[in-house]
């Protein structure tokens, strides 16, 4: 019994000395960057009343741990520099290296926030080569969600500094404005990207500012039940799980001889244009598995060479053969296909390429307007035009899943709570594309946000910089009401909060890809707002034209506005993309011409007495050609509501 009550004390002196362990949050490690000129705060977990002692830049500082063993130090404030070393000692010894104090920045929102610079690559090759910028370091939050309580901590992630092989997994638009940052300033440059893909606002609100929306705040209570998530999860997988096992086992082109075989008889195939959208049975669309057939002859000299295959986009997902061999699949629409075609697959003469394409619900095809062709050294084959196809299964549509992840507060939780502790300089926020459903609603929402992460860091009215919407999808030959022109107004609207600045990205986007690849212009211009914002510029032209006021004269409407620079100009031959209507509120074309240095007159032959104007109010305006000389354009707007 002694040895037996030995070996329990010991066990618990054991276990006791373990979690007595001095422990940093994952944001707090080799290579971060701390924020310069505020009180840098260091803080963590210890055991009950545990003695921490933090040396940092020829000084101590020391602290005890609170009975749950929590702590933390403010080290006071320092100019930019380094590297440093921090030394944290308590039970146990921590030490962390290469530290740079600079500028941090919060890189948050969904999708085009995300999107990496590997996905942009094919047009930025110089500048991922020449991606050199040790003081340029980059934090990846995991993507997680949790609806029941604000999180302490991230579950991994590490500082990264910028080289070539590192960059490519940076967030573009952060890369693009941090680069900005530090060739102006010379500084180190943190950011912390926090962002996914699809996540409307409500999912990154806190629970205490949400509460101001009952539907949203009914639904987070909901959500709080493990077992209702769980539910909803389980029939959401069973539901895919089921739909892609019949549509794989009932798929005639895995029948027999499969259809991305080199010899497989085709007679029978019917043959569409590529790129397109196969046709619809009694107006509705056909879901399912679609294959596709293409021919081409090469010449001897590529025969067994290495080259690159480039498939648009494709509705939804896709597996892609080139003589019977597997090059590549993507399992969503949104991904532009870019395959590598390794050595020994292609022959001289006769290639056969085959793509088997899974539509789980609405159009299926291939999206127009995006490279289509096999690049062999410098040689390029256009793979445009006829190809045959056949349905391998025709199936009914899929009913998509319940999105748990984007429910209210469940991000902020998860993926802003724990970062609240770290001082940062400002936010740069890319989001919206998932509100365009409610436009109005997303004004207060928006707004909401910005004050609550402001309360939260209790930094004041931190910089706060966000991409109003690029234009997108197919444009309409008529005025018309767009939901994508009246969000735009809603980030438009939250200028009038402080230390707020916004880029314009209505000329860079791309009708048929909701991820524009343009997030050099993104960065440049979200840096110009910094520079005005956040470093106090104010001798600088940091946006582009803003829509002010107007007055009638007759049959004219002179339109004035603020952030011209030095004059209002315009791109092409004169300006497009306006609108005016008399009170019957029946919008036509109008025609405009610049008057001074940043006046504009609207009007038409067909409206005789004007009431109000529109400019680039559409999904996807086209042509929208208003710039200030500095080469900003202008924010789409109305005069009315």
């Amino acid at each position: 019994m002694s040895i037996r009550f030995l070996f329990l004390c010991f066990l618990y002196l054991a276990a006791t000395s373990a979690f007595a362990q001095v422990r940093l949050p994952k944001l707090t490690g080799d290579g971060m960057v701390l924020q310069r000129n505020a009180p840098v705060k260091i803080w963590g977990w210890a055991g009950s009343q545990e003695k921490i002692t933090v040396a940092f830049n020829d000084s101590a500082y020391q602290t005890v741990a609170n009975n749950k063993g929590e702590w933390e130090i403010l080290l006071g404030k320092f100019n930019a520099g380094g590297a440093y070393t921090m030394t944290i000692e308590a039970s146990n010894t921590i030490i962390i290296k290469d530290i740079l104090i600079g500028d941090v920045w919060i890189c948050s929102g969904q999708s085009n926030m995300e999107l990496p610079m590997k996905r942009v690559a094919p047009i930025y090759e110089a500048e991922i080569a020449s991606a050199d910028y040790p003081q340029i370091r980059y934090f990846e939050v995991p993507k997680t969600y949790d609806f029941n309580e604000a999180q302490t901590d991230v579950a991994s992630g590490q500082w990264t500094a910028t080289d070539p092989n590192t960059v490519l997994d940076f967030s573009a638009a952060a890369y693009f404005f941090a680069k900005e940052i530090y060739d102006r300033y010379q500084i180190p440059v943190g950011l912390i990207n926090t962002a996914l893909g699809g996540s409307p606002v409500e999912a990154w609100i806190s629970e205490d500012s949400i509460r101001r929306y009952p539907d949203y705040f009914a639904e987070l209570q909901r959500f709080k039940v493990p077992l209702f998530i769980q539910q909803i999860q389980t029939e959401d997988r069973q539901r895919t799980e089921n739909w892609y096992r019949e549509a794989r086992l009932k798929d005639q082109g895995y029948a027999s001889l499969p259809w991305y075989a080199e010899n497989l008889p085709t007679a029978d195939w019917s043959e569409m244009d590529v790129p397109g959208y196969w046709a619809e049975e009694n107006g509705k669309p056909v879901n399912g598995v679609m294959w596709f057939r293409k021919e081409i002859d090469l010449p001897a000299a590529v025969s067994g060479k290495q080259g690159k295959l480039l498939l648009g986009r494709i509705v939804d997902a896709d597996s892609t053969f080139i003589n019977g061999q597997f090059v590549g699949t993507v399992s969503y629409q949104y991904p532009p296909r870019r395959y590598d075609v390794p050595a020994g697959i292609l022959k001289e003469g006769k290639n056969t390429l085959a793509v088997r394409v899974v539509s789980n619900a609405g159009r299926g095809g291939f999206v127009e307007d995006k490279p289509y062709r096999l690049e062999l050294g410098n040689q390029t084959i256009d793979l445009r035009g006829a190809w045959q196809y056949k349905a391998g299964v025709q199936m009914e549509a899929l009913r998509g899943e319940t999105a748990v992840r984007w429910k209210p507060s469940g991000l902020y939780n998860a993926m802003i709570a724990p970062l609240l502790n770290y001082p940062i300089k400002g936010t740069v926020w890319y989001q919206g594309e998932s509100n365009t459903a409610k436009p109005a609603e997303y004004r207060d929402l928006f707004a909401t946000l910005i004050n609550d992460w402001r309360s939260k860091w209790h930094q004041g009215d931190f910089p706060f910089l966000f991409v109003q919407l690029a234009n997108y999808m197919e444009a309409k030959p008529q005025p018309s009401e767009s939901n994508w022109a009246a969000l735009r107004e809603s980030q438009l609207k939250t200028l009038s909060l402080p230390h707020t600045g916004m880029a314009v990205a209505i000329d860079i986007g791309e009708w048929n890809d909701i991820h524009p690849l343009n997030k050099k212009d993104i960065g440049k211009r979200l840096a110009l707002a910094a520079r005005k914002q956040a470093y106090g510029e104010n001798d600088i032209v940091y946006s582009g034209p803003v829509y002010e006021s107007m007055k009638t004269e007759g049959n004219k409407i002179i339109l004035t506005f603020s952030h011209a620079g030095s004059g209002l100009t315009m791109k092409r031959d004169e300006l497009h993309a306006f609108a005016i209507a008399g009170k019957d509120n029946r919008f036509v074309w109008a025609k405009a011409r610049i008057e001074g240095g940043n006046r504009v007159i609207v009007w038409s032959d067909e409206i005789s007495d004007p009431v109000a104007v529109r400019y680039a109010w559409a999904d996807n305006p086209e042509n929208a050609n208003l710039y200030n000389r500095e080469g900003l354009p202008a924010s789409p707007f109305r005069t009315g509501d």
